[in-house]
């Protein structure tokens, strides 16, 4: 990977451009997702992220804070077989 200079460059940050890669096509991202939650392991993995993430109830006394990341783990897991999904053609 490139190392990223502390100098000052002219152009500002046209050395960033240089160290992101080319944006995958998400037929290419969703088929992965198919190939990683299609087999016995992936399903199991699925349903333990929905057993902790999607069917976890927090209590009353639960913050703010933890709902909101308690509700972002939910969006991955939900985006995830989403994607999946897609991968495998179901939508």
């Amino acid at each position: 990977m490139d190392e990223i200079s502390n100098e000052a460059s002219p152009d500002g940050w046209s050395w960033f451009d240089s160290a992101s890669s080319p944006p995958r096509v998400k037929t290419d991202v969703s088929s992965a997702f198919a190939r990683c939650f299609s087999s016995d392991d992936g399903a199991v993995v699925m349903a333990h992220l929905r057993g902790v993430t999607v069917e976890r109830a927090l209590g009353a006394d639960a913050s703010v804070a933890m709902l909101r990341h308690l509700e972002g783990q939910r969006q991955l897991v939900g985006y995830m077989a989403r994607m999946a999904k897609i991968g495998r053609g179901d939508e």
